[in-house]
């Protein structure tokens, strides 16, 4: 059965089903891949530390050859936007045993931060203010379509980012002349996109918690409508997307446990003969771990995922199930 035979019956019973295709995520509008990874090739037992930069809300990981680092340290690294200070979150593991990541390309930690780099980050934060209020006020200036998102100004080099977003390419040339002209230091404009926008700058889910993409920080999984129907949810713009106006992520995270429970039940759609007639499966609930079927004279019953085994490729029921079938009511 092909993925399209599995997701009709979904997409015929949205009478007045709405194009989603909106929703899934668009590819980056740059390449943020670091650009300083070293391509050397990870020694066994090589310490790699988990970092944090606060202002983007980023994870990545490093190597140290070093002491040993403690939680809380900040550290000088190349990050994905140049030379700076990092957060130290937590030792990782020993490359040793962790054969995946022993050709892995990972940047360096440089050493620790030095004290005039601490208070330089702390002055930091009153020119990203200022920056920040002057930037947004030139966008104003020039009628740009871009919205402002964030200012960082760099420790190990002399540099301030201006994060935002736009639905277009913008031509902010005029816009830099300014900035530069009034910071004598170098501009770089990053275009992010608005999932990226939710990850700095958080906020609550429908949930009721954390938005998953600020609370557990790191690289955002791209989300597609195909986990969508893999769960089963209405194709409702309104029920399966976020504040950012994309896909939740929580179904990219969750999307892994549908896969492997698939694959341990009949697929809807699936039929199966006992008790001398046909049987369809109508309906599966993969958190209760229950199926629904249908039978040809009008029956309904409900079994556990474990009332069912493959054998030669077709799917049945197993004895204890059948012998209940005979005693159960419709449910």
């Amino acid at each position: 059965m092909t993925d399209r035979d599995s997701y009709q019956d979904i997409e015929d019973t949205e009478e007045n089903a709405e194009d989603i295709s909106s929703l899934e995520d668009s590819p980056p509008p740059e390449d943020r891949e670091h650009p300083a990874f070293q391509n050397e090739p990870l020694a066994p037992g090589t310490p790699l530390y988990r970092l944090r930069l606060d202002y983007a809300n980023e994870n990545f990981i490093a190597g140290y050859r070093g002491d040993p680092l403690s939680p809380g340290d900040k550290v000088m690294v190349v990050t994905p936007y140049g030379r700076d200070l990092a957060l130290v979150c937590g030792p990782l593991c020993r490359c040793g045993q962790a054969s995946s990541r022993q050709n892995a390309a990972v940047p360096w930690i440089d050493r620790l931060a030095e004290p005039e780099e601490l208070e330089r980050e702390i002055r930091n934060r009153e020119q990203e203010r200022e920056a920040f209020q002057i930037c947004r006020e030139k966008i104003e200036a020039h009628r740009l379509e871009m919205k402002l998102i964030l200012v960082h100004a760099m420790v190990g080099e002399a540099k301030i980012w201006f994060f935002y977003t736009a639905e277009s390419r913008v031509d902010f040339r005029e816009l830099v002349k300014d900035l530069v002209g009034i910071f004598k230091i170098r501009i770089q404009m990053h275009q992010i996109g608005v999932r990226d926008e939710a990850q700095v700058v958080g906020g609550l889910g429908v949930c009721g918690r954390c938005y998953c993409c600020y609370a557990a920080a790191g690289k955002l999984k791209p989300v597609s409508i195909k986990m969508v129907k893999d769960q089963n949810l209405s194709l409702n713009s309104m029920k399966i997307s976020g504040p950012c106006g994309r896909l939740l992520c929580c179904l990219a995270y969750e999307h892994n446990f549908y896969n492997e429970q698939r694959r341990q039940i009949p697929p809807e759609g699936a039929r199966l003969g006992f008790d001398g007639t046909q049987w369809k499966v109508i309906e599966t609930n993969m958190i209760l771990g229950k199926l629904k079927l249908a039978s040809e004279d009008g029956r309904l019953l409900s079994f556990p995922v474990s009332a069912f085994e493959k054998t030669d490729g077709h799917w049945r029921l197993v004895k204890p199930a059948e012998a209940a079938l005979h005693t159960a009511g419709p449910n």
